[in-house]
């Protein structure tokens, strides 16, 4: 790649690549590592990820009726977590959540899962972009992306999307990494982050390239501040975050008034 294209291109975590290239590099990674993924969180996070997206549900708030748009969702842990807050009693009442992911591979863990779970019904696993979404405008009361937003090509052009898709008094929520935390937990956190987690995606996943991306993608997220920013930017309001975990990873909540 030339000096040129590097300078133009986008991040593809330590490296840059052409802005055409981020999309097929990340559903590819998504797919080696999909059988794994799951079990990967859990050892990665010591299962604390699952008390952070308990608590983006929490502070979510879903009710019966609204329809909520998970997007990066594939494996299904938001979806399957938000379906027996947004299900009424009755079963037409149910259909109320689509997750869209790229990656068919974990989309179909996804499925298997809810499965699993005796769920037939009330979930659409749809394969689609953040950049792309395949809803209409004004559509979807509630938006959710966790630990998806650092890896679109463009997260300008997803938040846009975001907005495109929420109706007038719907929710975005957003549940990431961030990339600084508490000053005397950083030397660690990097010691843990850049050895020990690739080293571990070797282990379980096979994948040691997979993970040190991962870790990577992480340092070059914006920080809380700068992506309230950004968010603001795509005309969302009333922006606002809350770490987690001496802010290891943040929510970062808004509107669509």
């Amino acid at each position: 790649m030339s000096e040129d294209e590097t300078s133009s291109g986008v991040d593809f975590g330590s490296r840059r690549v052409r802005e055409e290239e981020k999309a097929p590099l990340i559903r590819g990674l998504f797919d080696s590592v999909a059988s794994h993924y799951d079990l990967m969180n859990d050892l990665m996070s010591v299962g604390i990820h699952r008390l952070w997206k308990a608590e983006m549900v929490a502070w979510l708030k879903p009710h019966p009726g609204q329809v909520l748009l998970d997007v990066a969702g594939g494996t299904g842990d938001i979806a399957l977590r938000a379906l027996p807050r947004l299900a009424a009693e009755q079963a037409a009442a149910l259909g109320r959540i689509f997750v869209c992911d790229p990656s068919e591979r974990m989309l179909e863990i996804g499925r298997a899962r809810a499965l699993d779970q005796g769920i037939l019904a009330g979930i659409e696993w749809v394969c689609a972009d953040a950049e792309r979404l395949p809803v209409a405008d004004r559509s979807v009361d509630l938006y959710t992306i966790a630990f998806g937003l650092r890896n679109v090509t463009r997260i300008d052009a997803a938040l846009a999307e975001a907005r495109r898709a929420l109706k007038p008094g719907g929710r975005f929520l957003c549940l990431e990494f961030t990339p600084k935390i508490a000053p005397l937990l950083q030397p660690l956190y990097d010691l843990y982050s850049f050895h020990f987690v690739p080293r571990l995606g070797l282990i379980v996943a096979g994948d040691r390239e997979a993970y040190t991306y991962l870790v990577e993608s992480i340092r070059r997220f914006p920080r809380q501040s700068e992506l309230c920013e950004m968010i603001a930017r795509a005309g969302l309001d009333q922006v606002r975050f809350r770490n987690l975990t001496g802010g290891v990873a943040a929510l970062h909540s808004a509107w669509r008034l």
